[in-house]
């Protein structure tokens, strides 16, 4: 029986179960995943690992524990990350049987550090090559968090970038990739640790992986040939530029206690962002990905090989040109290998979209584009069914769904559905019918794509206020996909139609359109937003253009702060801006230097009129329109006083206006009651000025205004 929601209200978004990609055993009849659930009930959270029967789609709850990253090791049996610390560990990895839960979990290890992102191989005569990161200390042994001093003073000095990065100060520690080797022992029957245990494969040297903040998983990968990881360039100051490089560690049986050096990987002129490194399954190629810029976090991924492992010196690009910008003008992420090593699989992003494409997997075999094998929704990861099967099991998402598992065919594309949590949308209320999408004319030559959500009742004969959403990055994009921050379907759910242009600066559109907003921040994108907005009172009769609000975040929220100043402002009822600059000049109190350095050409010293021409401070003078501002304490990306200053400025001139501040929370507001809270102050201050319904919203958190 499905269970569905009367309307999908912040509520429903946020305490609707959240389900990781699902991964399948080696037969491809299993998959394990995570859950988590948060009840507003009890103001708690409930964490669980499942098992999936890809057959017949139903799940079986293993643990209901804080455990994460299940990982298999055999056909049934899987390792876990246990979080529950204690007096004795900080966490724990330990081993269970999928189809034998009334044996327990039995630990192999604890730890005095969290460890993340295990990664097992199965590398032949009954050894598993495993690999998980964790933090270390100055002598590169594990970090022991439970012996660690108290300082007597909380002071931090310090002599060099970063000082601090996202919504932390940058400490002493660093993550490393440590390695090691598990059997399972004959007499007990339980898996143990091989040799000396786990080794820190970046011992005595000063690179760190994963790369800080957001690296992962994705950042290593290993097989019986050894280890292969990234790393940002010890010698280059992480913020002020991008090049991380790919390095090589020869390992043969993953109990070497001492481990072989690390064999940076040259790439040529390519000098950017290396990512997503990924073996062949016999272990002697090696797929990966690369940027060209050293100073540019948005420039094109390249696809690249080594052929042979044990030869560093042949690197291939794929697509390569003789101009060098390369002729496959997408930009590919995570990569999978067929399982006779004859093909890649990749996700890139196209239009609004992040779809699977298929290509040859040598560089001189792949003259023809790769081909598409989805068409809609966002791709979240692809794996092997298995080792005996060439279709390709995917979790995906989409404006409507929160999360799918498929079967994806390659030689047909046909796509089998196994699981969507919420039924293809309908326990949320929501429907594919209310996504929409056109294409108008940018401000160039040129069209610009913008996507629809419209609300489930939706009637082509009447009108419905506007809610113009402008994405952050600002190299990024709205696409069909699921987002528990900024999700279309709640601005449509409360009787808008939200649409979600892409303008220039966006990605998925090609190279040249992401790279012509550096230098031109308040120029091309807002001429393609006004040239939106025309095109939707034009030609989409259903929208009361007269009746609009916008909002944004990051850049978008500078957007925001920009058209108050500019002619577009006025078209609007009123405004949101999320954590979004108020004074270009004062972006340099950032951490990642190298965005700011990039996209207005050089320092404030330097190219001190760019940063003016596009400083919505300077249009202060215009500002009219009624504007909620929001902003984090801990968001370090745009510090808080950007956020300030735009509501000083804002009550100063007497416009309408109020300031949600979270004191624990950084560029995203991420803890559920905060997000409820946010979601509710959202809707209630754009809702009082297109007079739609405010019952529940900003009227529900009033006790917590100071004034």
């Amino acid at each position: 029986m499905t269970i569905l929601a009367t309307k999908f209200t912040p509520e429903v978004l946020l305490s609707a179960p959240r389900r990781s990609p699902a991964v399948p055993n080696s037969t491809g009849k299993l998959a394990l995943y995570t859950v988590s659930r948060y009840s507003f009930e009890t103001h708690s959270s409930k964490n669980a690992v499942k098992l999936l029967d890809i057959s017949t789609g139903q799940s079986t709850e293993l643990f209901d524990s804080p455990y994460s990253e299940p990982t298999w090791i055999s056909e049934h049996d899987f390792i876990f990350v246990d979080k529950n610390s204690d007096d004795d560990a900080v966490s724990y990895l330990k081993v269970a049987n999928a189809l034998d839960l009334d044996s327990g979990a039995h630990v192999i290890q604890s730890f005095k550090c969290p460890i993340a992102n295990l990664k097992a191989k199965d590398v032949g005569d009954g050894t598993i090559a495993l690999a998980l990161t964790a933090p270390t200390s100055a002598s590169g042994d594990m970090h022991d968090a439970l012996s660690e001093k108290k300082p007597h003073s909380t002071a931090q000095v310090y002599s060099s970038l970063f000082v601090r990065h996202w919504d932390t100060w940058v400490s002493k520690q660093k993550s490393a990739v440590f390695y090691g080797a598990l059997q399972k022992d004959e007499k007990s029957g339980k898996y143990k640790l091989q040799g000396s245990g786990l080794v820190n494969a970046l011992a005595g040297t000063k690179l760190e992986c994963p790369v800080p903040v957001f690296g992962g998983a994705g950042d290593f990968d290993i097989s019986k040939s050894g280890l292969v990881f990234v790393s940002k360039d010890p010698d280059m100051n992480p913020a002020m530029w991008t090049k991380t490089d790919l390095y090589y560690v020869p390992l043969r049986t993953f109990t070497e206690e001492k481990p072989p050096a690390p064999q940076v990987i040259k790439t040529g002129k390519l000098r950017g962002y290396s990512a997503s490194p990924t073996f062949s399954h016999d272990g002697r190629r090696l797929a990966f990905t690369r940027m060209r810029h050293m100073q540019y976090e948005s420039d094109k991924t390249r696809l690249m090989l080594i052929p042979n492992i044990e030869d560093l010196s042949n690197v291939q690009e794929f697509y390569q040109t003789d101009d060098g910008e390369g002729g496959w003008d997408l930009r590919p992420e995570s990569i999978v290998w067929k399982n006779d090593d004859s093909e890649l699989y990749v996700t890139a992003e196209q239009e609004g979209r992040a779809l699977v494409f298929k290509l040859p997997s040598s560089p001189l075999d792949a003259t023809d584009l790769p081909k598409p094998l989805t068409k809609e929704g966002t791709v979240r990861s692809i794996t092997n069914l298995s080792a005996h099967d060439d279709r390709l099991f995917i979790s995906t998402t989409s404006l409507v769904d929160s999360g799918s598992y498929s079967i994806l065919d390659p030689s047909s594309q046909s796509r089998l559905l196994v699981s969507s949590v919420t039924k293809e949308g309908k326990t949320m209320g929501l429907s594919k019918s209310q996504f929409d999408e056109f294409w108008f004319k940018g401000a160039g030559d040129y069209k610009s794509h913008a996507l629809v959500m419209k609300p489930s009742n939706f009637d082509p004969a009447k009108k419905y206020p506007l809610a113009f959403l402008i994405h952050g990055g600002p190299q990024g994009a709205w696409g069909d996909s699921w987002s528990t921050r900024w999700n279309p379907a709640i601005f449509a759910e409360q009787g808008y139609v939200a649409v979600m242009p892409n303008p220039t600066g966006s990605t998925g559109y090609g190279q040249q359109y992401v790279d012509d907003i550096a230098l031109d921040w308040g120029g091309r994108p807002y001429n393609d937003l006004v040239n939106c907005f025309e095109h939707i009172a034009e030609n989409l009769p259903y929208v009361d253009t007269d009746n609009a609000v916008a909002l944004g975040a990051s850049y978008g929220g500078y957007m925001i702060n920009w058209i108050q100043g500019h002619p577009l402002g006025r078209k609007f009822k009123a405004l949101v801006c999320h954590d979004g600059i108020f004074n270009t000049l004062a972006d340099w109190s950032t951490e990642e230097l190298f965005f700011v350095l990039h996209d207005m050409g050089g320092t404030p010293w330097e190219n001190r009129e760019l940063y003016e021409k596009w400083d919505p401070a300077a249009f202060v003078g215009e500002w009219a329109t009624p504007q909620l501002v929001i902003h984090s304490e801990l968001d370090y990306r745009l510090p808080i006083s950007e956020g300030l200053a735009a509501f000083n400025a804002l009550q100063t001139r007497g416009v309408p206006s109020r300031f949600l501040m979270f004191p624990d929370e950084n560029h995203w507001v991420l803890k559920p009651e905060n997000s409820l809270v946010w979601h509710k102050e959202v809707l209630g201050w754009i809702n009082k000025y297109t007079g739609l319904d405010t019952a529940g919203l900003s009227s529900g958190v009033e006790d917590m205004s100071v004034n």
